[in-house]
């Protein structure tokens, strides 16, 4: 009787390993062939970026590697439920390892998520140094025109809410340090007092590395208070919310608790003009539009509704008198649109579609003031802020 258990005890323990091994190849089969047919994307929404197609097969790239390794990236980028592994990956590095970065995004606390600054590099120095010089140099060359508005991040707000010891530029320090050089030639707007009290407020999302419109109206009192000027009436506009707003600090991190943001705006109808760069001060119409573009509000860079995305040069009508020329990065989205309380005409410049000099501009076009308005980690780094000094035609022949 001993002798029958023995055998048939050894029985069962050879039948697991190879009903496992069935069941195994059965799910890397079906697994396989799940992703044959699963449906290929040509973009991630969530990830911002374009997705590996599958690479054109030649004896070529076969010999050389180039084909195994782009089939590998194709894969990779394609396998079924994609989405979902990214985010049971982020959700493991989290819970298992308490990880609080994430591709050069630092997870905070309360769903706070920041972009990493722990440096500046010497070729990030040198590049501010430039952008600097530009800013002065322009100023200059248009005195008592020029605001510069040099926004600070959300990390110098909310300290607090950084990871425990994250070793963050001392942005302080640089912002004093930036605004005492241009304000020899420049009108500064500092908001990091103004902002810090004010910090309860909705001023930052947290998924995302702009201000929200709520931050951007403050900074617009800021500036209507300086420039002794009647700011917008948000009591006699209705405004209107977009819900399930993941930014772009979200699309890097994929933070798996993630706390989605609303975008606020007001639905005005002042007609912007948004042109063509065939020169310097040559323009051709592309479209005139409203200020902001409800149909990015069904994509997944809903801040790109703002002034429908960065345009290289535009012209918005407004209800006030005068005119001004902003020349920014995507801060100013949507802050713009409340200065047409305030002036009759609103030229805008995105440098990262505009590579001229403005002075021929500023001159054919007659605009009263000019207001820079950047965000601070863009400004430092940005190779087109020294457009601003570059010489203009229009100027050296008159």
């Amino acid at each position: 009787m001993a002798r029958y258990i023995h055998r048939k005890a050894g029985r069962e323990p050879g039948a697991r390993p190879g009903a496992v091994l069935a069941l195994f190849l059965l799910m890397v089969v079906g697994f396989s062939l799940l992703n044959l047919f699963w449906p290929k994307r040509d973009m991630s929404d969530l990830e911002n970026r374009k997705l590996a197609q599958m690479p054109s097969f030649s004896v070529k790239t076969l010999l050389n590697g180039d084909f195994l390794q782009d089939f590998a990236t194709y894969m990779q980028d394609q396998v079924a439920f994609r989405d979902r592994w990214i985010d049971l990956e982020s959700a493991f590095n989290n819970l298992a390892f308490a990880k609080v970065e994430e591709s050069d995004i630092l997870l905070g606390k309360d769903g706070w998520m920041f972009t990493k600054l722990f440096d500046v590099s010497a070729d990030t120095q040198k590049q501010l140094n430039k952008n600097l010089e530009a800013v002065t140099n322009f100023a200059s060359r248009h005195p008592g025109k020029v605001t510069f508005l040099l926004a600070p991040s959300a990390s110098v707000i909310y300290p607090e809410m950084l990871p425990l010891g994250a070793p963050m530029v001392d942005e302080n320090a640089m912002l004093d340090d930036i605004f005492a050089q241009v304000s020899s030639s420049a009108e500064v707007l500092d908001l990091r007092d103004v902002f810090t009290w004010e910090k309860d407020s909705y001023l930052y999302y947290k998924t995302d590395h702009h201000w929200t419109t709520e931050g951007a109206y403050l900074a617009y009192e800021q500036f209507c208070q300086q420039k002794g000027l009647m700011p917008f009436d948000t009591t006699t506009h209705q405004a209107v919310e977009v819900p399930d707003f993941y930014g772009t600090h979200y699309s890097a991190a994929r933070r798996w608790d993630v706390q989605p943001d609303t975008i606020t705006y007001y639905p005005l109808e002042n007609p912007m003009t948004v042109y063509d760069i065939n020169g310097e001060t040559q323009y051709s119409e592309r479209k005139t539009e409203t200020m902001v573009n409800t149909e990015k509000f069904d994509t997944r860079d809903k801040y790109a509704a703002f002034l429908d995305g960065n345009n290289g040069y535009s012209v918005i009508q407004g209800n006030g008198t005068g005119s001004i020329l902003v020349v920014k990065d995507s801060y100013a989205n949507c802050f713009v649109p409340f200065l047409t309380a305030n002036y009759a005409k609103i030229g805008v410049v995105d440098l990262r579609n505009f590579s001229y000099g403005l002075d021929s501009t500023i001159e054919s076009e007659g605009y009263d003031q000019v207001l820079i308005l950047y965000n601070f980690q863009t400004f430092i780094a940005d190779n087109r802020v020294v457009y601003l000094d570059r010489p203009t035609t229009l100027t050296s022949e008159g």
